[in-house]
This record gives C-alpha cells, structure tokens and sequence, in this order.
C-alpha cells in the first residue's frame, strides 16, 4: 500500500514511476502530467501551458470544465449516482428528449452505453437479429474500435492480425469506391458500416455520391446502413451529426467521445426499419448512467445554445484556409483534408517529429496513421487561439525542414 494520502501532492517523478510500475502498459505516454484545464487550455503540473488540439482523442467537445457541465455532474452527482435502466430515471428521460431533438428524424431510440467500441458493437448485434443474416461490410482504413466484434469491423492488420481468428462475415470495400460496394452489398448482408469522416486512419472524407449509393444499395438489399459518428458527432464537423451535412439517414448511428463533455458515455440510436428489440438481448450494466445523462444533456443544450456546430463549420473554414496556405508554403505539407473542426494534415514524413515539436510550442495535437497530424481542437476554442496554432506550426516547418529524400 502507499503512504500517500489522498491529500498528499505527488511529485512528477513519483506520478510516472506509479503510472510506470502498475499500468498496463498498452499506452504510449508522453511524459506530461496534465492537472487542470478551461476551455481550449491545459496545464502541465510544472505550469506550462498548452492549447489543447488533442482534447482526449476528440472528447473535450467544449473544453474543459464547461461550467454547464461541471454544474450538471455537481448537481447530479449530490442526488443521485447511479440508477440501472431497470429502472426509469429522470435526468435519463431529459437526455433522451434532448438527444431526440437533435438528431435527423426517425433516429428516436436509444441504446445507452459507456464507449465508442460498445455503441459499435451493440449497433452489430442489432443488425444482425434485424435481419436474421450475418455479413457485414465496411471500408478499408475504417476504425470502429478494438472490442472483438467493433475490431472485426476495422481494418488496419495491425489491430487485428494479434487476435486472429475474429468475427466471421466481416469484407471491406475501398473507401469511395462505389463499383465494389455495389458487387459486395446483397442480399446476404445484414449491415454496412461506414464512417463520414475517417479519423483514425487520417482524416478521410468520404464523396457525397458514394454515401448515397450505400443508403440505396441498403433500401434495395434490406441492410442496415450504420454511420458509425463516435468521432464525428455532438458539432465536429459542422451539423450536430454529421449525417445532416450529408443529408442521409442511416438506420443505426453511433456516438460517443464528446457525447457527454469529457464523461464516458456512448449511445447506439436507430429507427422504424430496426423493430422492436426482444427485451434481455443486450444490456449495459453502467449505460444511461444518471451522471453521465446530466452532463449529456448540458453538453448537447450547450452545443445547441451557443451555436457551436455552426461555430465548427466556421472556425474549420478559417483553419482549413491557413493550412493551405502552409501547405503552398513548405513543401513537407502533402495535403489537408478534413470537415469542420477535425482536420488532417497530411505530411511527406513521419509526424512523430512534428507532434513533439508543437508539444515544445506548446500544442498538443495526435496522429492519424504514421504521416498526419491530426487536429481535434474543442468546439468553443477562440479564432486567436486557433491562429496560434497555425504560427506555431509554420515555427515548426521552419525549424524542421523537408528534405528531397535521395533518389
């Protein structure tokens, strides 16, 4: 046992020597120990400041510590901890309600989880009683997490090939490639899963065209056409899902990440064409926590209320215009690609580099496979914010320039 009390400060060097000795070991760390955040910024234990492109993987929606948030959860949390769906709950109905309203019409029940990875695994398990049929189609370079059958689903060998044999019925088509989904959809299929941005991959948008081919190759071949909107969704790119700036209808969407302000929390919502679910077929013993529900539902009237989907489409526009001008600019920049306030920047290089070099200007940002630095900044972060990480970045390329590699 320690010796530390719950009110003893730890030193930097004791939190990463614990950290060290007892985690799993699954994740590589950078040696930061962050302790307090507000809105776009975070700070180090040591004071150092950073803006926040990295939010979590996506999470920090509005930043950190909303204060409709944090007041929610305080309230909640004073009333009531947890409450299991066998029971009704009222900050449960309220974000329900609330979710109901934004989301394209018909998508009005929900299934309430805790993770991205159960969303898609509960939005496969649908599919498939729906249908009574097993097959399912998704797109190469597509992530939708590392759960057996959300990893089935997802396509980097890398995720997978440990853990041979998954899920049988699993095939993915190229991304935008309309001939094969039309030769892989059938009528044995049960669902195809798609995301409208791919994230993890590196920021892949997909064409108009090909996600309304999917929607009718679905209608015609009785499958369930899933968006899997777990990095998408809550304002990202532009319209609360991003499904309305592609105006289709999927008949089962999956969100998570910024869903509940920073809270786990995910959530499985479909329509009509679905059915009624038998009742014991699927559960979650955490889902639709009452904690959870109250920061999920500020966190949507907050996304609402402040205009921020609007906001994201905006400040992404800003953001796209500076990075091309980075990109005519150094010639290590290969493309920019993207949709609102999620954007990609793809490099003739590996980003490690990059990314340690904004973190030394004082940016955190992630990758998105070996050559982008992805940019996943906080809905509310401030247009002068946003221009300091574009300067910082330009300071980057200029401090780390792109050399011809020899022929």
């Amino acid at each position: 046992m320690n010796d530390k009390s719950p009110s003893t400060r730890w030193s930097r060097e004791g939190i990463l020597a614990a950290e060290a000795a007892h985690t799993s070991g699954l994740y590589h760390k950078r040696p930061l120990v962050l302790t307090r955040g507000r809105g776009a910024l975070v700070w180090d234990m040591d004071g150092s400041e950073y803006i926040d492109c990295d939010t979590g993987h996506g999470v920090a929606i509005l930043g950190h510590c909303h204060p409709k948030v944090v007041a929610a959860v305080q309230a909640q949390v004073e009333q009531m901890i947890t409450c299991h769906e066998s029971f009704f709950s009222e900050p449960r109905a309220r974000f329900l309600d609330v979710l109901a309203s934004v989301l394209p019409q018909g998508l009005d029940r929900v299934f309430l989880c805790n993770s991205g990875t159960e969303a898609v695994e509960a939005a496969i398990k649908f599919a498939r009683l729906a249908t009574g049929r097993s097959k399912v189609v998704a797109t190469k370079r597509g992530f939708h997490g590392r759960t057996l059958g959300s990893l089935s689903a997802t396509w980097n060998p890398r995720y997978r090939e440990p853990f041979l044999p998954l899920l049988p019925g699993f095939s993915h088509i190229t991304y935008n490639n309309c001939e094969e989904a039309s030769s892989q959809v059938t009528g044995e299929t049960a669902a195809v899963i798609l995301e409208l941005v791919q994230g993890e991959s590196g920021v892949f948008v997909a064409e108009p065209g090909f996600v309304r081919h999917l929607r009718q190759l679905c209608d015609e071949c009785g499958a369930m056409l899933i968006f899997d909107e777990v990095q998408t969704g809550v304002g990202r790119t532009g319209t609360f899902v991003a499904a309305q700036g592609f105006d289709v209808i999927p008949d089962i969407l999956c969100l998570a990440k910024g869903l509940a302000g920073g809270v786990p929390f995910g959530a499985t919502c479909f329509g009509p064409r679905l059915g009624e679910l038998p009742g014991g077929v699927h559960a979650s013993t955490f889902g639709g926590n009452p904690v959870a529900c109250a920061a999920a539902a500020a966190t949507i009237e907050a996304v609402v209320s402040e205009g921020l989907a609007g906001r994201a489409a905006e400040m992404g526009s800003m953001l796209f215009a500076r990075f091309h001008e980075l990109a005519h600019e150094f010639r290590v920049v290969r493309e920019v690609r993207g949709l609102g306030l999620m954007v990609g920047i793809d490099l003739k290089v590996r980003a490690a580099r990059y990314l340690q070099a904004l973190q030394d200007h004082g940016v955190l940002a992630l990758s998105a496979g070996p050559t982008v630095v992805r940019l996943l900044p906080p809905l509310v972060i401030e247009k002068r914010e946003l221009e300091t990480v574009c300067d910082r970045l330009a300071a980057v390329f200029r401090e780390l320039p792109y050399t011809t590699p020899a022929s």
